[in-house]
């Protein structure tokens, strides 16, 4: 199957407040370069913040060691609002978000020493270990150790997010939707289990089916982004309650969205119209998100989870010198080289330190 997805460019997080928000993702997961930061209106969202128009601010944060960003997002015309309850593994939607790290000890006594709620280390089907780390609202992270598929060294004891762990009603159901996104991926592992207690709320029994899609070669950013790992969730007891309900707008506090980089917009939305998965949001040009731009869209998952789609057009290199690249005018599909993220990162603002 044709592959038109490279990596996970980032996941939204809804936060009351970046500043004060952004330093802890700095400091857990090395979250720390702001490739944006935005503040606009969100024209094209208004089917899913009630039908109005609302502003925010988002920041799109990178860890240069490789992976995924996050674009922490805050409401600036509206209080945000939280979902009603405290989702469990096995409810419908993006539950976690997954982080890789080089040592899976070395992190959790990270996250010990900055008070923050971690589980044990546990060990997956794979045999990797990886443990369970919340943020200070009570968002949920899985941090598995990975040795391959870096990008760099820069210090930090983690990468960026590489995937979710994402509740589905059916694992069956859910499963062509997610191969059809990512084209070439394969099964990590399919097996029933109790989930873990950090996160389950009594152990209910579960089917947990892991996707992969591993680094590749082609496209300006597959070399930073790496490799995806999607973890589906069926819960065998009851259905799993919807996280991203009736009652919550996109950008409430909590996962708004699972991002990917596209190659190819157009082909892609031919292959997901076909297996029955239209566009419910299309910016079909260029949209700016402060110096950086691209077409974005949205698809939903069969239950409902909203995955971003953005086909990057331009990022700034130098802002300062007026040095922005057009990655529409590039010949080929050949990674970036690495010096220019280097040169991206040095000009590039950072997060504040913890207090």
């Amino acid at each position: 199957m044709e592959s038109y997805i490279t990596g996970v460019q980032q996941a939204g997080i809804g936060v009351p407040d970046i500043d004060k928000y952004w330093p802890w993702y700095s400091k857990m997961f090395g979250l720390s370069v702001a490739i944006f930061d935005d503040r606009a209106e969100a024209a094209l969202m208004t089917p899913y913040t009630g039908g109005e128009v609302h502003s925010r601010r988002a920041v799109l944060a990178l860890n240069m060691a490789g992976g995924g960003g996050a674009e922490i997002w805050q409401f600036t015309s509206r209080t945000p609002g939280s979902c009603s309850f405290n989702p469990v593994y096995g409810d419908l939607g993006l539950f976690a978000l997954k982080i890789k790290t080089r040592n899976i000890k070395s992190f959790v006594a990270l996250a010990q020493s900055a008070k923050a709620e971690v589980s044990e280390i546990l060990t997956d089907a794979k045999g990797r270990g990886y443990a369970w780390v919340k943020d200070p609202m009570g968002n949920i992270f899985q941090v598995v150790e990975i040795s391959e598929g870096w990008f760099g060294e820069n210090g930090n004891l983690t990468g960026g997010i590489f995937g979710a762990v994402i509740g589905v009603s059916s694992v069956d159901k859910s499963l062509p939707f997610y191969q059809t996104l990512l084209g070439k991926s394969g099964v990590v592992f399919d097996e029933e289990a109790k989930g873990d207690k950090f996160v389950d709320a009594g152990s209910p029994a579960v089917r947990r089916l892991v996707l992969s899609k591993t680094p590749g070669q082609v496209g300006a950013f597959s070399q930073l982004l790496g490799g995806i790992e999607l973890e589906l969730v069926e819960r065998k007891d009851k259905a799993g309650k919807r996280i991203f309900d009736d009652t919550r707008y996109w950008g409430d506090c909590g996962f708004i969205h699972l991002c990917f980089d596209v190659l190819d917009m157009e082909p892609l939305q031919k292959v997901l119209n076909k297996a029955g998965h239209k566009f419910t949001i299309d910016s079909k040009g260029t949209f700016a998100m402060g110096e950086a731009g691209g077409r974005f869209a949205y698809v939903e998952d069969p239950d409902g989870a909203l995955i971003e789609l953005v086909e990057t057009h331009k990022i700034p290199i130098m802002k300062k010198y007026g040095w922005f690249l057009d990655l529409t005018k590039r010949k080929g599909n050949k990674p970036l080289a690495k010096w220019m993220f280097k040169v991206l990162a040095m000009a590039s603002p950072k997060a504040k330190a913890m207090d």
